[in-house]
């Protein structure tokens, strides 16, 4: 299992965002095999691991570590996609929020979860306080470090400056949070978000006053709406076909890796099944529960010793290992290398050309 995937249209934001600080990119979309035929493709996509790097090579080269913030200043509604386009036919701000969060697998895939947008009912204890207001979610891998602060940054500046354009005024957003602690340019994302900004919270989120829910959206068009939503229910329809059983529960385990081990009765319970129904269905396919928890937790394994900075230590709890020594036994056991060896071996090996639809 692979970390996930976004569409170029978010690489396009990235090189908006550079020639905004008055940069030429091209260096570094070459050095990372990337070329206008590959970035004009509907089909093409970069794993989440290259887009990082990609963003750290902005920033090393701009010398801006905010440069996530400008990435959301210059994202439009056409970058998201789908999602994008049905947000910008919606009726209001809430019907928009719905769009961004349902269609995002068309155009982003994370492993190990994935955004999601709810109106607060209070039963939460840590947003008991925003009764009715609008909270929209941004899952991000972590620990942070510089290769995914920019991430997050993007994503909820970009969100803010969408909001305004589907509304065509200020004032949506009541607080935006953010699960690090606040950097040293901490003031940057003062002058960027004309609300509240808090760090070292739970979560990724902002929180839509409840008010602005019902704020219509200035390009609203229900037979555009309908039209998009038509194709991209069945696209969507297409990319969950396409999973097979044990796939699906794979997905489900990976949110849940956090620190701990999840049980077959958690992971029934997000698929809406009895625990009995997915041990069924996993035999059926010739598998098994601790199997298919196995096989996730070492493709997941093999991805982060590859593909990102994290120490053993910090993959080790991601992936809910007890001790680091337990999940390096494990690793060993999984492909007959110790993680560190593992790693050193694969960042000598020759980069993979970019394919049409994919790039590694």
């Amino acid at each position: 299992m692979k970390l996930g995937d976004v569409s170029v249209s978010h690489v396009d934001i990235m090189i908006k965002a550079m020639i905004k600080l008055d940069y030429n990119i091209d260096d570094i979309l070459q050095k990372f095999s990337l070329n206008t035929t590959s970035l004009a493709s509907p089909d093409a996509r970069v794993s989440i691991p290259k887009f990082m790097r990609l963003g750290h090579a902005c920033i090393k080269k701009s010398q801006i570590p905010w440069f996530g913030l400008i990435m959301g200043q210059v994202t439009s509604l056409t970058n998201l996609g789908v999602a994008g386009l049905l947000a910008f036919s919606s009726q209001n701000i809430k019907h928009a929020c719905q769009q961004l969060s349902k269609y995002e697998a068309l155009t982003a895939f994370n492993a190990r979860g994935k955004s999601s947008f709810q109106i607060q009912r209070g039963s939460d204890p840590q947003l008991h306080t925003h009764k009715g207001k609008g909270i929209l979610e941004f899952y991000s891998i972590s620990p942070y470090n510089d290769y995914n602060y920019f991430v997050v940054d993007s994503v909820m500046s970009g969100w803010y400056q969408i909001l305004q354009h589907l509304s065509g005024r200020e004032g949506a957003v009541e607080k935006v949070c953010f699960e690090f602690s606040a950097p040293a340019y901490e003031q940057k994302y003062k002058d960027y978000f004309n609300c509240d900004v808090l760090f070292a919270q739970p979560n990724n989120y902002m929180v839509i006053k409840k008010e602005a829910l019902t704020w219509p959206c200035v390009n609203h068009c229900i037979s555009t709406f309908e039209l998009l939503k038509r194709q991209a229910d069945a696209d969507l329809e297409k990319v969950y076909l396409g999973y097979s059983f044990h796939e699906k529960v794979s997905h489900v385990i990976s949110p849940l890796l956090n620190g701990t081990t999840p049980t077959l009765e958690q992971v029934a319970k997000q698929l809406n099944m009895a625990p009995w129904t997915v041990r069924r269905k996993l035999v059926e396919e010739g598998g098994s529960f601790q199997q298919t928890l196995n096989n996730t937790r070492r493709d997941l394994s093999v991805s982060y010793v590859c593909d990102t900075q994290l120490t053993l230590g910090e993959i080790a709890y991601l992936l809910g290992f007890g001790s680091p020594a337990a999940f390096q036994r494990a690793f060993k056991r999984w492909t007959g290398e110790a993680p560190g060896r593992f790693r050193e071996s694969a960042r000598h090996k020759p980069t993979r050309p970019t394919s049409k639809t994919s790039s590694g």
